[in-house]
């Protein structure tokens, strides 16, 4: 198959179906061809939405391969088969979601969940903020002195407590 053929999703999770690969694929295909997809959950992240895609592609003559079973809309036991796949598909989805959930609870009760490390150490901040201060120094240079980017030396500014 043509590299340029070919669609990926890379690193969208979550119950959204607006993702860019999920448009791209089905625009790109013919009466004829075949989609396949590694694992149902890939393509939709709910029953309906799977049924709705499934639909899409059939209306265009479009073929769908779940890894390397074809699903049939025409057999009825084809079109209970996806049924089942996909509702074990969006259950997964939703134990993972309810896992996660939990876990952050947890994490958050027991004080670990604190969000991403800041940059600069409380030191650091004070030192910048000094800088700052004595007009000498330009967002460019201060970034520059502190090995950041540009975007942080003005975040730290901006959280900077009333003097």
């Amino acid at each position: 198959m043509a590299e340029d053929r070919i669609n990926t999703d890379h690193g969208l999770t979550g119950t959204v179906r607006d993702r860019p690969g999920l448009a791209q694929a089905p625009a790109a295909l013919r009466e004829g061809d075949t989609l396949v997809v590694s694992k149902l959950d890939r393509l939709a992240r709910s029953v309906p939405d799977a049924r709705d895609i499934a639909k899409e592609l059939e209306q265009k003559g479009v073929t769908l391969a779940l890894g390397t079973a074809i699903h049939d809309p025409s057999d009825p036991m084809g079109r209970m088969f996806f049924n089942i796949v996909a509702t074990f598909a969006e259950f997964e989805a939703d134990l993972i979601r309810m896992r996660t959930r939990e876990g952050m609870a947890i994490a958050k009760a027991k004080g670990k969940l604190r969000g991403k490390k800041p940059k600069l150490s409380e030191k650091q901040r004070k030192k910048l903020w000094r800088m700052h201060d004595t007009g000498e120094y330009s967002i460019s240079d201060l970034a520059e002195v502190f090995s950041v980017l540009r975007p942080t030396v003005y975040r730290t500014l901006n959280r900077r407590e009333a003097p």
